[in-house]
């Protein structure tokens, strides 16, 4: 895993797998949030297995799918208030950890 700490109440990573959820429990992460849509490209983990995880390791689990390259102003107007909100320290990824930190980004920028 490919962890970037953004600040103290977020970081951003690249793909995870199920498997991955125990250590980012360990590593005392609270929220769990997903910004890639499921089936997104051959060969991804489902989503779906994921939140089992999370939530077999009392993760919070947030599924908020972004199109890549196609961020819009919802996307930011409902990233912002659910960050707030969230259990901390909050793990959010992505295929390469870029549409979860441009996402927080432009919300934090509002």
């Amino acid at each position: 895993m490919d962890i970037r700490k953004i600040d103290d109440t977020i970081s951003v990573a690249p793909q995870i797998t199920a498997n991955d959820v125990a250590e980012i429990a360990r590593l005392g992460y609270r929220t769990l949030v997903a910004n890639r849509p499921d089936q997104e490209e051959f060969g991804q983990p489902a989503m779906a297995d994921i939140e089992a995880a999370a939530q077999e390791h009392g993760l919070s689990w947030v599924f908020m799918p972004v199109e890549s390259g196609n961020i819009t102003d919802e996307d930011i107007d409902q990233f912002a208030p659910m960050i707030r909100k969230a259990d901390k320290p909050v793990l959010a990824f992505c295929r390469s950890g870029t549409r979860c930190t441009v996402l927080w980004a432009l919300s934090a920028a509002r």
